[in-house]
């Protein structure tokens, strides 16, 4: 199905959507398209966790990594927020990462990089203080828990990992896989079925 916005190359036809959106006290505009994921607007799962999740103090300096970042909701969210933040987004998507360029570039978000990587294959750093990720769901179970599972391994001590998923699509099995990996997982936001969950590196 190579219209899935989990593809390398969508092969749907282009009809871009523009709106503008506030998150975390800024406007941003966004361009979304056929063949990626929320195309007509910011969903809700991804605005949860900008909404509900606050980068501390010792990390806005340092760098984050979104994973799956589509046409850049979350990760432009956090670079113009935190100005001095790091933020490195990642998506399989090629489409999707031409439209999170030109997100970035008409908000005027500039510390961010934005490439083609399937999951962790082409990150820039070997470690990261923060990982955000609203997981490709519709790509399986084994994609979501690879990112889950990985992550330790990118992250700094005390880094931190936030996703947001459905409790329909997976969150209780998702928190117990962080508990597994981290040895913690928090529940810091739950709305409408979404819930935010972090887990620590220590």
């Amino acid at each position: 199905m190579t219209n899935h916005y989990y593809t390398k190359n969508p092969d749907s036809k282009s009809q871009q959507k523009h709106w503008t959106y506030r998150l975390k006290g800024n406007t941003l505009s966004f361009t979304s398209d056929n063949g990626v994921f929320s195309k007509h607007t910011v969903d809700f799962g991804s605005e949860l966790l900008i909404e509900s999740y606050d980068v501390p103090e010792q990390f806005q300096k340092a760098s984050l990594l979104d994973i799956g970042c589509g046409y850049g909701t979350m990760g432009l969210a956090y670079g113009k927020a935190y100005p001095e933040l790091s933020v490195e987004m990642i998506d399989v998507n090629e489409r999707a990462i031409l439209l999170a360029k030109e997100n970035a570039q008409k908000n005027g978000i500039h510390n961010v990089d934005i490439h083609e990587s399937n999951l962790y294959d082409a990150v820039k750093k070997s470690q990261y203080e923060i990982i955000i990720s609203n997981p490709p769901i519709r790509a399986g179970k084994t994609v979501v828990h690879t990112i889950l599972e990985k992550a330790y391994d990118y992250l700094a001590d005390n880094g931190q990992l936030v996703i947001v998923i459905q409790k329909k699509q997976g969150a209780p099995s998702a928190q117990k896989k962080m508990e597994e990996v981290f040895g913690n997982c928090e529940r810091i936001q739950w709305n409408k079925g979404y819930w935010i969950l972090v887990s620590t590196k220590v």
